[in-house]
């Protein structure tokens, strides 16, 4: 490829960067969401629909138009294109969580460049320092994973009917939003479940929803710290959904708590990326985006995973481990039974 041909290259992926910026703030001050909602504004009406400044959304009306996610007409009234709609959070295949993640990936960036020097991995916190974002982590992972687990993990990994012939305890460590439960709860009807996450902000949003969808009285949520909580019962299934690796280096620790809280016949259940044994493989276009989200793991104090490395954590503490992969092995799902 030629100069010129990696330049025009670029230039369309900075275009796309610009476009998912702009629709992160309309996304995070429900501008698509008031026009879905009351059809064609002035900026001004939007403004004060959404109650936010007019200057601010003057310019986002101008850049939203200019990069094709609203359309103007003839008397100065928004409205969204297709494209715009398609940003809405509630929307089927919602392109919601590219917007959140870019921008979140950007912040990432900027704290690598910085802590490059002197190496320092200042932890989760760093999730945290953009006062905008993490109210939207929890809604990213679940428009993003929540299919993908309703529709190709929970049907092809049997222990999850098994647990739900019993009216077994789920118990999801590093819960979130609850998005993991709530999918389980709609398709396992007789199953029982907590989770728990070290965000307040987190735990306020999962007991919300879990209440508007009518849940609460068998799925709720509570601040806790994996290394230090208590529950009535030993769980029939634990659950930790793409969270392993945040306490990796406390693994000894971490799975004998995990055997230590389960049921004779309950199983542990761990979701984590794949981390590929070739690097060959991190080029193949499905797998780039994960070599920069352990470049941002990294800034955490974490990494990625490969399957065998849980799986000899679980024989450590006497679990039988069952590995299955989904996604052009781009997941792993970790099964530890007890021997």
């Amino acid at each position: 490829m030629h100069a010129d041909e990696i330049r025009q290259k670029v230039m369309g992926y900075t275009q796309g960067t610009a476009l998912l910026n702009i629709a992160y703030i309309g996304i995070v001050n429900r501008l698509f969401e008031k026009l879905a909602k009351t059809g064609p504004l002035t900026a001004s009406d939007l403004a004060q629909q959404a109650g936010v400044d007019k200057g601010y959304v003057v310019r986002w009306c101008d850049t939203g138009y200019a990069f094709d996610l609203l359309d103007e007409t003839d008397d100065g009234l928004f409205s969204l294109t297709e494209a715009g709609h398609m940003f809405l959070p509630d929307v089927p295949g919602t392109l919601m969580p590219f917007a959140v993640g870019a921008v979140l990936g950007t912040h990432m960036a900027e704290r690598a460049a910085g802590l490059m020097p002197g190496g320092e991995r200042p932890g989760e916190k760093v999730l945290g320092e953009r006062g905008t974002v993490l109210p939207w982590f929890g809604p990213m992972l679940e428009k993003m994973f929540g299919p993908f687990l309703d529709n190709e993990i929970i049907p092809n990994v049997p222990v999850y009917q098994e647990v739900d012939a019993r009216g077994g305890l789920a118990v999801d460590l590093g819960c979130g939003n609850g998005w993991y439960l709530r999918t389980l709860a709609r398709r396992l009807p007789q199953l029982r479940a907590i989770g728990l996450d070290g965000f307040g902000e987190n735990i306020r949003q999962a007991n919300a929803m879990a209440e508007a969808e009518a849940m609460a009285g068998r799925v709720s949520f509570r601040e806790g710290d994996i290394y230090n909580f208590s529950i009535d019962e030993k769980a029939d299934l634990i659950a930790m959904n793409r969270a392993l690796h945040h306490v990796w280096d406390q693994k000894e620790k971490v799975f004998s708590i995990l055997a230590k809280h389960l049921k004779d016949d309950g199983v542990v259940i761990i979701w984590e990326p794949n981390w590929p044994v070739m690097r060959s493989r991190l080029r193949e276009p499905d797998k780039r985006m994960m070599a920069f989200q352990n470049l941002s793991e990294h800034v955490q104090g974490n990494h990625f995973l490969r399957p065998e490395e849980i799986a000899d954590q679980f024989r450590a503490v006497g679990l039988e481990p069952e590995v299955y992969l989904f996604g052009n092995d781009r997941e792993s799902v970790v099964v530890g039974r007890k021997a």
